[in-house]
């Protein structure tokens, strides 16, 4: 026998020091956790034991047994699944998590601060450290089915744990807790007594579908024929094991409904919305999908899940469903059960299977559909979930382009109308009878967006438009996408439909033929940046701005496609001057005085330009020539 001692890895250790100090203001979830891994380890051994016959494990009775010991203080979670080797306890158990330590622990310590951790616990994988709450010491004994040795795993939590070799371990895994002392004040509840530990099962984990033993001490009454009373012991089942899916939404309680949500998600919200399809025909399946009421913490890592679990026939496939739902649902958690799957099925197959597809097809529809009675019935509902998601749900803006127009419709964005978003049925009922177009801007935030020069005449004349500043509406917008018969219009692109009447043209068309000559000149002057200089009705504040060709790329887009590493070519854009601009108006004069020598108004052009880039929210592609050029240009105007 082989005996080690380990240090934890450093974000383990520190993240371990959070726990055992008792951030946790819920203690009793730690025995949901490790029963909710316990069921994971036993779905894990039934499908491999269907996938590998030649496997050398004993399935005949799978099952989670709790065993309390009053007198020594001790309580004993113990399943006979899958198990681990030495290798996945030192990898599993001393490695917390693969990413995103920094962010979990800084997102720990927070909310312990605000006593709502519990709702954190789960997350990242630490369902194992929540032991720590409620124990001094915890002790696992595991072995890996169709492995001959077994492993014993040791920590008091104090940044170091002892693995030894077990010869004669059990298959499966059994953690025992050394319990520290009840302790009501701090809500540490009495966890060696069967009566405190039958009503946690009872409330959170009464659904798990494998049973949840324990013995219990029966009194046998006489029999007729007289005699004393007798004591026995005997095994209880303390859960129900229903499977939630496949009962009518009519049959299940909401709280069932949320004990259930909290144990596929290892969050302790409550679920903003709960979808319950049955499918009958040509392809049978159940599915019970959950809206979360709030982001979970690692929504946008890459190594993250799916949320569907898979089971065929009652029989647990997969927990990374990511076949079931596109990415920009992500956030969906649940369960779908599909009655024809082989269940020998690889993740390969589930790629390619022809039912899969139909179920993932409906489960889109449904979800998107669940949304949009949220925000036609659920107002305060939806708010809560676009907060949260609305980023995520507009991906499939870009990604799911059958969807497009549900998706499309589903969504609300900011607009000049007010400070509330909006959705497009609103805007569409707003506009004028004569405006066949959505107007829109994007930018990298609402802020920058309110500031732009691009919006001025369009605010002076009161047209709405929408101001998108997620970064997947530089991509969809790109399509140019139409809603109920209308094309959007961005308002930095083209020119700006703003004419005035008949008569007011005649009288700008006189105006502007003065500025001829030095349009001509800008264009010059400014031929690596400008391909072309004009005049605008776009504008009544700023003096210029720069606009983009109606197909071209915006600048937010093409940083975008840089910052992915993609070369992108620079893009020429058009200049548009202010022609009631002080400062154009100073310019055309200076231009028409100076005769043929003007290269004196050089850099006034160059800051012409370079004003309008920075007045977008632009980077410049040489700050340090544009800082010199305007404090040459300050001197000049003092001397």
């Amino acid at each position: 026998m082989s005996s080690q001692v380990h240090e934890f890895q450093a974000e383990a250790r520190q993240l371990l020091d959070l726990v055992v100090h008792s951030i946790y203001s819920n203690k009793d979830s730690f025995l949901r956790e490790l029963i909710s891994n316990s069921s994971d380890a036993l779905d894990k051994l039934r499908l491999e034991s269907l996938r590998d016959s030649e496997l050398e494990a004993d399935v005949a009775d799978l099952h989670i047994r709790l065993t309390p010991d009053a007198d020594a203080r001790t309580l004993t979670v113990a399943d006979n699944g899958i198990g681990m080797s030495r290798e996945d306890v030192i990898d599993l158990i001393g490695t917390v998590a693969k990413s995103g330590t920094a962010k979990m622990r800084q997102a720990l310590a927070e909310a312990g601060e605000g006593g709502a951790s519990e709702e954190l616990i789960g997350q990242f994988g630490i369902g194992f450290y929540s032991a720590f709450m409620v124990a001094d010491r915890v002790t696992m004994v595991t072995r890996k089915a169709g492995e001959s040795a077994g492993t014993r795993w040791e920590s008091t939590g104090d940044g170091t744990y002892t693995v030894d070799d077990v010869a004669d371990a059990p298959q499966g895994t059994a953690i025992t807790l050394s319990l520290k002392p009840t302790d009501t004040d701090n809500a540490v509840h009495d966890y060696a007594d069967p009566h405190v530990l039958r009503g946690l099962v009872k409330r959170y984990s009464d659904f798990i579908a494998w049973p949840i033993r324990m013995a219990e001490t029966v009194t046998v009454p006489a029999g007729e024929e007289g005699g004393e009373p007798t004591v026995e012991q005997t095994d209880a089942t303390l859960n129900s094991q229903k499977a939630l899916w496949a009962k009518s939404k009519d049959e299940v309680s909401a709280s069932e409904y949320a004990d259930f949500y909290r144990h596929l998600s290892h969050n302790w919200d409550e679920p903003l919305e709960t979808i319950s399809l049955h499918a009958e025909g040509t392809f049978e399946y159940q599915a019970l999908m959950f809206l979360p009421s709030q982001a979970p913490l690692d929504m946008f890592a890459r190594e993250r899940s799916g949320g569907l679990h898979l089971y065929v026939r009652r029989v647990f496939i997969t927990d990374d469903g990511a076949d079931l739902l596109p990415e920009y649902l992500r956030f969906v958690q649940g369960v779908v059960d599909a009655n024809d799957l082989s269940l020998n099925v690889s993740r390969e197959l589930l790629q390619q299977d022809r039912q899969i597809r139909a179920i993932r097809r409906r489960l889109v529809k449904k979800v998107i559909s669940t949304v949009q009675e949220l925000q036609d019935r659920r107002p305060e509902d939806y708010a809560t979930f676009w907060t949260h998601f609305g980023p995520v749900f507009k991906e499939g803006l870009v990604n799911d382009p059958d969807n497009f127009p549900a998706v499309l419709k589903a969504s609300v964005f900011g607009t000049t109308h007010g400070e509330e978003s909006t959705s497009l049925a609103d805007y569409v009922e707003r506009c004028p009878a004569d405006q066949q177009v959505i107007y829109y801007m994007t930018g990298e935030s609402r802020q920058q967006i309110e500031r732009s020069p691009h919006l001025e005449g369009f605010r002076a004349k009161g047209i709405e438009v929408l101001l998108l500043s997620d970064p997947v509406d530089e991509l969809w917008t790109s399509a140019m996408p139409e809603f109920d018969g209308r094309r959007f219009v961005s308002v930095a692109k083209g020119e700006a439909a703003l004419d005035d009447d008949a008569d007011a043209e005649t009288d700008t068309a006189e105006r502007d033929a003065g500025f001829t000559d030095l349009l001509a000149w800008l264009t010059e002057v400014l031929d690596a940046d400008v391909s072309e200089t004009r005049l605008t009705k776009r504008l009544t504040d700023s003096a210029a701005c720069l606009v983009g060709d109606t197909f071209s790329m915006s600048p937010q887009l093409e940083k975008l496609y840089r910052a992915s590493g993609q070369q992108v070519p620079h893009m020429k854009r058009v200049l548009e001057l202010n022609p009631d601009h002080p400062l154009v108006t100073g310019l055309a004069k200076a231009y028409a005085d100076a005769g043929e020598e003007r290269s004196g108004l050089v850099p006034t052009a160059q800051l012409v330009y370079a004003m309008a880039v920075l007045a977008e929210g632009g980077e410049l592609a040489d700050p340090a020539e544009f800082a010199k050029l305007l404090s040459d240009t300050l001197v000049a105007g003092l001397q």
